[in-house]
C-alpha cells in the first residue's frame, strides 16, 4: 500500500465514523457529522470519494447506495501522521517530540507513571537488574 497521506480535520472526522461503525453510507456519515459540522450531504460524498481515490476507504454498492469502509486502521493513520510530524517539525528526533509534550502539556497526577510504564513495555525502561 502507498504511504498514507496526511488527513485534514474533516477527513479524520469522517474516518472516525467509519472506524467506529465499521461501514456507513454517505447519509450515515453525514448524520454522524451533523452535531459538530453543518455540511451538505454532497460535501460528505465528495470527501468520501476523495478518500477512496487516495486508497484510504473503499465502497460496496447496496441498491443505489455506496457503503463505505476504511481500508486502513486508525493506528496506521496515527503512526503515519505522527511520523510526518516528527520528520517535519522535530527533524526526525522523536525524543524531541516527547520532551516537547512533557514540557508544554499540563501534566496530571499519574501521567509520568503512565509514560514510564509505556517506556518499560517498549524495552526502554530500567528494571533494576
Amino acid at each position: 500500500m502507498k504511504p498514507i497521506k496526511q488527513l485534514s480535520h474533516l477527513q479524520m472526522d469522517v474516518m472516525r465514523i467509519l472506524w467506529d461503525r465499521g461501514e456507513a453510507s454517505v447519509g450515515e456519515v453525514h448524520a454522524g457529522l451533523q452535531s459538530t459540522r453543518g455540511l451538505a450531504t454532497t460535501t460528505v460524498a465528495t470527501v468520501l470519494s476523495r478518500l477512496e481515490k487516495d486508497g484510504v476507504v473503499e465502497h460496496r454498492t447496496v441498491g443505489r447506495q455506496f457503503i463505505y469502509r476504511a481500508r486502513i486502521s486508525e493506528g496506521e493513520v496515527r503512526r503515519s501522521m505522527v511520523r510526518d510530524l516528527i520528520d517535519r517539525v522535530f527533524r526526525g528526533d522523536s525524543t524531541a517530540l516527547v520532551g516537547h509534550l512533557l514540557r508544554e502539556s499540563d501534566i496530571r497526577p499519574g501521567d509520568l507513571e503512565q509514560v514510564q510504564a509505556i517506556l518499560a513495555e517498549a524495552g526502554g525502561g530500567e528494571d533494576g537488574d
